[in-house]
């Protein structure tokens, strides 16, 4: 159980760092607030949808 919420814990520090990396460098490329914003909205669902994904894949071939 404790590792199962460790990788979630993982997980979700990853997907905020790459979200807060996407704002800034939307940010760096001159895109508005707003912008730089669902950027980083999209890199935090892109990486959790990821992690979803690998972890059916895996799930699927272990069982």
């Amino acid at each position: 159980m404790s590792v199962v919420l460790l990788t979630t814990a993982l997980v979700i520090v990853v997907a905020l760092l790459a979200a807060a990396g996407a704002g800034k460098l939307a940010r760096i490329d001159g895109a508005t607030y707003p912008a730089a914003l669902t950027r980083a909205a999209t890199a935090f669902a892109a990486v959790i949808t990821l992690a979803t994904s690998v972890t059916a894949a895996l799930a699927a071939l272990l069982t």
